[in-house]
């Protein structure tokens, strides 16, 4: 029901509610899967940050060239990074959002376009693509989640 405030007893039939804990889910697990990929990325390279990750590649002087830092696990580590800093305040602003009443067709092409917007920024930076690629799919779930602000704050 657009326009109206959801009740919490009502969120489990709110389809804006349910709409919202998707696209949340996903983008939340997309940021999960992150930290497999530098794992992955730190094996395979052979790169590590701290002494007890490598003590099964040796001892002493002979482990110590395992400490270092990496190119590929940096630019993974940024997409990371990058997922927390635009990510976590999507869950909570969206919440909010989910919860102001939005009509559904607004709230789904909002939610939508986010989860597409970083998953085409990690393939931008992972490949990585040309700018300005990268720069405008944050742009694009960065503003986003302004307009999902702006409502909430309009209707409060």
């Amino acid at each position: 029901r657009s326009g109206e405030m959801a009740k919490s007893t009502q969120l489990i039939d709110n389809e804006v509610f349910r709409a919202y804990a998707t696209y949340a889910a996903i983008v939340l697990l997309k940021m999960m899967l992150m930290s497999l990929v530098t794992a992955y990325f730190r094996i395979t390279r052979k790169a590590f940050v701290n002494p007890e990750d490598v003590a099964s590649f040796g001892k002493g002087e002979s482990a110590k060239k395992f400490l270092r830092t990496d190119a590929d696990v940096e630019r993974v580590r940024r997409i990371h990074l990058n997922d927390l800093e635009n990510i976590v305040p999507f869950v909570g602003i969206g919440l909010l959002y989910a919860l102001s009443g939005p009509d559904l067709s607004t709230a789904l092409l909002h939610f939508r376009i986010f989860a597409g917007a970083r998953i085409v920024h990690t393939l931008a930076y992972l490949i990585p693509l040309p700018q300005p690629g990268r720069g405008l799919s944050w742009a694009v779930g960065y503003a986003v989640t302004i307009s999902m602000a702006y409502k909430v704050l309009k209707t409060a």
